[in-house]
């Protein structure tokens, strides 16, 4: 059946996503968010992947369907209720890991949500500080009032 070589292509896409997500939330907690940019387009890509894999799942699925006298378009659960052995225990546990698989890549996208929320937050205040009035020294080596001007920042900023 393909359309087991489809899901097993499947799930194994959920599971890296899931290590990119994992990837993208120990960036964004270390505070060193140098290789956000590229552990974000990481995730991108992989989803990418699995719509196109959702595709391939689809096809094959009504394929089985049909082969074995069903409807097309029939959940994956109603097709492992229906397919013979060992094929209906092989898809019920494809089901079985695509849910929890998806509820842990759930969990970890809001999680990495609520992060990068707070990460934007903390950049705009420290952006509003910085337009505040400092005293630095000018061509003269005077004091002088500037508004936004000369500002030490954090590398990890």
């Amino acid at each position: 059946m393909q359309l087991s070589d489809v899901l097993w292509q499947e799930r194994h896409l959920l599971e890296l996503l899931l290590f990119k997500l994992e990837e993208e939330q120990m960036i964004l907690t270390s505070g060193r968010t140098r290789w956000l940019g590229h552990a974000t387009r990481e995730v991108e890509t992989v989803l990418d992947q699995i719509r196109d894999s959702e595709l391939g799942r689809t096809v094959e699925s009504e394929a089985a369907a049909v082969e074995l006298g069903l409807e097309p378009g029939i959940s994956l659960l109603q097709l492992a209720q229906q397919a013979p052995a060992p094929w209906g225990e092989l898809l019920h546990a494809h089901r079985e890991a695509f849910v929890s698989l998806t509820s842990e890549i759930v969990e970890l996208a809001n999680g990495n949500r609520e992060l990068l929320a707070i990460s934007h937050r903390a950049a705009q205040e420290t952006l509003m500080s910085l337009q505040e009035t400092v005293e630095t020294y000018d061509g003269q080596g005077m004091t002088a009032a500037t508004s936004g001007g000369s500002q030490l920042l954090d590398q990890s900023f």
